[in-house]
């Protein structure tokens, strides 16, 4: 079965995240004051072929682990494993 399966990458908080202030920075000056500590990440979908959505989940966190993120500075998080593309769903 297919499975699709979303991972988010972001840096580590002790990391400089210098698109995130300029984010935060131009939020606040069009009047976003209640929004604070803006980071940026990514957002990564896999397509993975696995009999159950937990041997899906465990494909994508190995392949985080080796290729996707950089554990120097990056975190990841498996948010997301569904059987249909959430995000395509949402754009429609």
């Amino acid at each position: 079965m297919k499975y699709f399966v979303y991972i988010a990458i972001e840096r580590k908080e002790a990391i400089l995240d210098p698109q995130g202030k300029a984010i935060e920075h131009a939020l606040g000056s069009l009047g976003f004051d209640q929004i604070e500590n803006t980071r940026v990440g990514k957002l990564i979908r896999l397509t993975v072929d696995a009999p159950t959505s937990d041997e899906a989940r465990s494909v994508a966190e190995q392949a985080s682990e080796k290729l996707l993120a950089n554990p120097i500075m990056e975190t990841f998080s498996v948010i997301h494993v569904s059987d249909e593309p959430v995000l395509a769903q949402v754009a429609v």
